[in-house]
């Protein structure tokens, strides 16, 4: 690990900080509030999500309401991409493509407008907290049933124990801290 990069860790093991018993109880809550309220912690941290991905092609950064959407848009410019935001149920007009899927406390979907994405594109999917797989695999299946290519997933902050990853299968994913 270079130097840098354990300066980074620090500072954002700092800034996040743990909620628990939120949304639900058993649920420990992640709030990335301290990371996006400090300008330059932010910009490193969109550099550090963006950087493993700059020789990649990317041409649409799919971005999960709704931090990803906080994060995923400074990483679309950072990667001179445009932004797909990824919604929650009817949050969007006109034709949408949907995908249901688990939650650790429940379930939820995933909507997307049709035409938002679609052959030629290649796609970098951002979201703040990678830890069942269960959001992020259904916004993989979402940009593929948009005929999309999905290039692979970053993340902010990754929840090792709760192996998420697992359930992305082969797709390249990157997380700037794991946890």
């Amino acid at each position: 690990m270079s130097r840098s990069t354990g300066a980074l860790d620090a500072e954002l093991r700092a800034a996040i900080r743990d909620v628990p018993d939120f949304p639900k109880p058993g649920i420990l809550f992640r709030d990335i509030t301290g990371v996006l309220a400090d300008a330059a912690l932010l910009r490193r941290t969109v550099s550090a999500m963006a950087a493993p991905f700059a020789k990649d092609g990317i041409t649409h950064v799919a971005g999960i309401e709704s931090r990803g959407f906080i994060l995923g848009a400074p990483v679309a410019l950072a990667l001179g991409a445009g932004f797909i935001p990824l919604r929650k149920p009817g949050k969007l007009p006109s034709e949408v493509r949907r995908v249901e899927y688990a939650l650790e406390y429940g379930r939820d979907a995933l909507e997307v407008l049709s035409g938002a994405s679609g052959a030629g594109h290649r796609v970098l999917i951002v979201d703040d907290v990678l830890a069942t797989g269960g959001t992020a695999k259904a916004a993989c299946d979402l940009v593929v049933m948009l005929g999309s290519e999905l290039v692979a997933c970053s993340f902010l902050l990754e929840l090792e124990a709760l192996r998420g990853r697992a359930r992305l299968g082969a797709t390249r994913s990157s997380a700037v801290l794991k946890l």
